[in-house]
């Protein structure tokens, strides 16, 4: 597995504010992408430093999904009021989440 790590600046989010109320949107747009596996969205409300993480079943779906991934993350840190600081990408030593 291969995950792209997105790191986003931008104000702060009053601690009321929903983190999730474009999360349906974004998730319509990547999901059908070949190999994709998986999305987080981390955000720091304090600092408005947030980081998006997608996972991808290989290197080879992670690299075919760049021209996509940059149009979605660019749209979404315009539509956010945020700007992209940088974008990694690793392969996944391993995973574990509890159920």
């Amino acid at each position: 597995m291969f995950a792209r790590l997105s790191t986003y600046q931008g104000s702060p989010v009053p601690a009321e504010g929903d983190l999730s109320a474009h999360s349906q949107e974004i998730v319509r747009q990547v999901r059908d992408v070949p190999g994709f596996r998986g999305v987080y969205y981390l955000v720091d409300r304090a600092t408005g430093e947030a980081r998006s993480l997608t996972l991808w079943e290989d290197e080879a779906a992670m690299l075919a999904s760049e021209e996509e991934g940059t149009r979605i993350r660019e749209e979404t840190a315009r539509r956010e009021g945020q700007s992209i600081v940088s974008v990694e990408r690793f392969e996944v030593g391993f995973s574990h989440l509890t159920p």
